[in-house]
């Protein structure tokens, strides 16, 4: 049986609409970076990130043609000033490739693990290769012109042992010494520090380059949600006298000429959020003490409560996409009824 002529599935459906709406939106931010960057060792990352994306939209297109998909709108030229000023320091264009390709390499080992059918599978699996191609390139880089923040360092075990008693677990009890932090949520701690710092920026540029008050609100918002965080995690990493590495300064221009719509800065702002949810969740259930999993619990809320103000002004801006669904058979039935 020719493969090919298997129906997509419902999690293929959303998995290649997620991917199109991510690159068609990446692709417009690379375009502009590429404009201007002028750092010799970072273009070149820079490059192969928007190649990469190029390539993984012509693909889709490719998919949607021969499945009869109807394209997404996504994001277009429309979408980017290329005549506005510089907006980001040439180490930000670096930090946030790779932060993106953390985010894409989650992204698509999930849309691996949810397709059956061969080609899409096929599709998947070779962005996740060419992503984490792009991560260690641009990791690489970061390393040789030293602008890259290593986790914290803590001695190497030398020996093995097993946890005897169920005070391991807590922390919540204030009247309890908490014990030490162990590696594994050292680890998450510090990740989490990494990615809203970028968020910050993030934050800052959209907020000064967009004329619309309420998403200028909204992303200011963000950015304090995103400080306070950092703070949690960092002192939750001083108590145990554990240094948390400085991340490198990925600084934004004074430019408040728009630079991207408010469509797509409301969209990337969506997209920043749900990967933050979904790294919290991820600590919450690697981590042993109670008092960090409670942390990541009540942080992921307010995160989740910032992201549905998002989808509120999104929605009443006529900017949020619908994903592909089902008819709605009751109100079928009705139609038909009154027809």
């Amino acid at each position: 049986m020719n493969e090919k002529k298997i129906k997509l599935t419902s999690a293929e459906i959303a998995s290649l609409w997620t991917g199109y709406m991510n690159d068609s939106m990446t692709k417009c931010v690379l375009e502009f970076m590429l404009k201007h960057i002028e750092d010799p060792d970072i273009k070149p990352v820079i490059q192969y990130t928007y190649d990469i994306t190029t390539d993984h939209l012509s693909q889709l297109l490719a998919i949607f043609e021969q499945d009869n998909y109807a394209v997404p709108n996504g994001f277009t030229e429309q979408d980017v000033n290329m005549n506005a000023p510089w907006l980001y320091s040439d180490v930000f264009c670096l930090s946030y490739v790779n932060h993106m390709a953390k985010v894409g390499m989650i992204s698509y080992s999930g849309f691996v693990s949810m397709s059956t059918r061969e080609d899409i599978r096929n599709y998947f699996t070779e962005a996740l290769s060419k992503t984490a191609s792009l991560f260690n390139r641009s990791l690489e880089i970061a390393l040789l012109k030293g602008i890259n923040a290593r986790h914290p360092h803590i001695e190497v075990p030398k020996e093995t042992d097993y946890v005897d008693n169920k005070k391991y677990l807590s922390g919540i009890n204030p009247f309890n010494e908490k014990r030490p932090l162990n590696a594994v949520e050292i680890s998450y701690l510090y990740q989490n520090i990494a990615t809203n710092s970028v968020g910050i920026k993030l934050c800052l540029s959209f907020a000064q380059s967009s004329q619309k008050k309420e998403v200028q609100e909204f992303m200011l918002r963000g950015k304090e949600v995103s400080k306070k965080h950092i703070k949690i995690f960092v002192d939750t990493l001083l108590n145990d006298e554990i240094e948390a590495p400085h991340v490198p300064d990925v600084g934004v221009s004074s430019s408040t000429t728009q630079t991207f719509s408010d469509k797509l800065m409301m969209f990337h702002m969506s997209l920043i959020m749900t990967a933050g949810i979904g790294n919290y969740a991820t600590a919450a259930a690697a981590s042993q003490r109670s008092d960090l999993m409670v942390n990541y619990e009540r942080l992921s809320l307010e995160v989740s409560r910032l992201a549905k103000s998002g989808a509120d002004i999104m929605i009443t801006n006529n900017w949020l996409e619908q994903p592909p669904g089902i008819e709605d058979r009751e109100k079928l039935a009705r139609k038909k009824e009154k027809g």
